[in-house]
């Protein structure tokens, strides 16, 4: 093989990978790579003006195609400002490629400005992270980078590039990173352990996570619980895992209060648990919250997740597409389900009115991409997720993750009708990615849920209050977004973005219509209150 720069064969090894897009904020340290990427056929760089809505964009973009997306972050500062979306990636699982520059190893010893363990900082929030020394293993090293954040259980990775390595030349061969499959499916005897188990339970329950929705395995999970008759509870799921119009699908545990799992899980002789961990909540009860004697059959390729804070009468580290279609196969024909409680009948919020008006008018091909936090009910009864890849949640905790992974499943799927979700406190961690959709004529849309406050936290304190027998008294002033008021039609307007503000019913229909009918990116600033 010639040799080459390494800054210059990094791409070739991008190539090698099918990757052509970089998400990235610049910087000095990595100038010299950035330099080679402008000249550099069929390579694409998308700016963004903040490391919080690169990660976003990137995790948007990754959780569409399936992944990996490259991200470029500046040393440790632009590490440091995307640690909570790296943390999110790490908790959704999403594949992303992460490189930073630094000034070189040849500095190393002198603790200069920007010096900082680039490694350490990432590790606690990636799958993997490594740092290259010498020009050799550049390409070896991206590769295994890449291998790790594509094999299952997928997640975030990181190399710090320092910039006097990748100045020196290669001949290192740019190939293609090797991806192991793990399509596998236990030997028979286990298989038949977890349908026993299954079988003999008289009020079985199935648990069902985002691993479901990796493996594409949405039909069979289905096909499982109606053999079961069992009820599929949603946990940890930030993508579709059964069609939520399904008879036996009874909604999301929850991420905050391990009550909610318990009240859920009541009656419960059986559960499957399958492509998530047991139980995810900030809050979890310390002591199991399934009935004594439950019986428990889990299913994932994530070993690590599996029995880690609950016992498991089967545990099966498996994919879950091929060992579920297998299990139907034993379970034989279908039980009757529990019958589903009558819906409860709610009022016409604005949301109701907005999302109805949005679902009349969007036909099949609308994907949502979900952070409307306590505007989200009133969204999923008027727009229920069906389809796979058609609805998108924030997960791992972090605000500001709508705008910008709106923008990279757009980004993904130019095709596609994305419209993005927010709080109005969830929007402006990341309100500078508005820029980015403007720039490169990114046409998704946003609506802003503005109830001029940090909703949530209202709610989980007056939870708070209620367990401690604390008298209810006026929340704290840091939760309150009212003063002053943020005019957020002006303020996309200042980043490119036209909107409209929406603070009466007869003004949905127009808006919504406004909305769809833009060229480009458009913003509904949705009053809630």
């Amino acid at each position: 093989m010639a040799t080459r720069p390494a800054k210059e064969a990094i791409f070739e090894q991008f190539a090698a990978d099918g990757i052509s897009v970089m998400f990235g904020n610049p910087g000095t340290v990595e100038q010299g790579f950035l330099d080679v990427l402008e000249e550099t056929p069929g390579f694409r760089y998308v700016l963004a003006l903040q490391e919080s809505a690169v990660l976003g964009i990137a995790d948007g973009y990754a959780r569409a195609t399936g992944g990996p997306a490259l991200v470029q972050l500046h040393s440790g500062v632009g590490l440091g400002n995307g640690v909570g979306l790296l943390y999110q990636a790490k908790r959704g699982h999403s594949p992303l490629v992460v490189i930073a520059g630094e000034a070189g190893v040849r500095y190393e010893a002198l603790d200069g400005q920007m010096a900082v363990d680039l490694v350490a900082m990432a590790r606690p929030v990636t799958k993997y992270a490594t740092r290259v020394t010498h020009p050799g293993s550049v390409l070896r090293v991206l590769r295994r980078a890449v291998k790790i954040a594509m094999t299952p259980p997928r997640g975030p990775v990181f190399v710090a590039l320092p910039m006097d390595v990748l100045d020196e030349d290669t001949d290192e061969p740019a190939v293609a990173s090797t991806i192991p499959s793990r399509a596998t499916v236990p030997v028979p005897e286990e298989l038949e352990r977890a349908a026993a188990v299954l079988r003999a339970a008289r009020r079985p329950v199935v648990l069902a996570g985002d691993g479901v929705s990796v493996s594409g395995a949405q039909e069979e999970l289905a096909r499982v619980a109606e053999a079961l008759g069992a009820p599929v509870w949603t946990v940890n799921s930030s993508e579709l895992t059964i069609d939520t119009t399904h008879p036996l699908h009874r909604g999301d545990l929850g991420h905050m209060f391990g009550e909610h799992s318990a009240a859920a899980l009541a009656g419960a002789d059986a559960a499957l648990v399958v492509g998530t961990y047991l139980f995810p909540e900030v809050f979890p009860l310390l002591a199991s919250p399934f009935p004594e004697g439950a019986k428990i059959v889990h299913i994932d390729l994530d070993d690590y997740e599996i029995a880690k804070n609950l016992p498991a009468d089967v545990a099966l580290v498996a994919d879950p597409k091929p060992t579920l279609a297998a299990l139907a196969g034993l379970l034989g024909p279908g039980r009757p389900g529990p019958a589903r409680e009558p819906a409860e009948v709610y009022g016409e919020s604005m949301m109701d009115l907005f999302a109805g008006e949005l679902a009349a008018r969007a036909g099949d091909g609308l994907v949502v991409f979900d952070e409307a936090l306590t505007s989200a009910p009133a969204l999923l009864r008027r727009l229920p997720p069906r389809r796979p890849g058609a609805y998108f949640q924030t997960r791992g905790g972090s605000l500001g993750v709508g705008i910008p992974g709106a923008i990279g499943i757009k980004l993904a799927r130019p095709e596609a009708e994305v419209v993005a979700f927010t709080g109005d406190g969830g929007s402006m961690y990341t309100i500078q990615a508005l820029w980015t959709a403007v720039r490169y004529g990114v046409a998704a849309r946003f609506v802003i849920c503005d109830n001029r406050r940090y909703q949530l936290l209202d709610d989980n304190l007056e939870q708070y209050w209620r367990e401690r027998g604390i008298a209810a008294h006026p929340h704290p002033q840091g939760f309150d977004l009212s003063h002053p008021q943020i005019d957020f039609v002006k303020l996309a307007a200042s980043l490119g973005v036209p909107g409209v503000k929406v603070s009466k019913p007869a003004q949905v229909e127009a808006a919504v219509q406004r909305m769809l009918a833009a060229p480009g990116p458009f913003l509904v600033d949705l009053i809630t209150t």
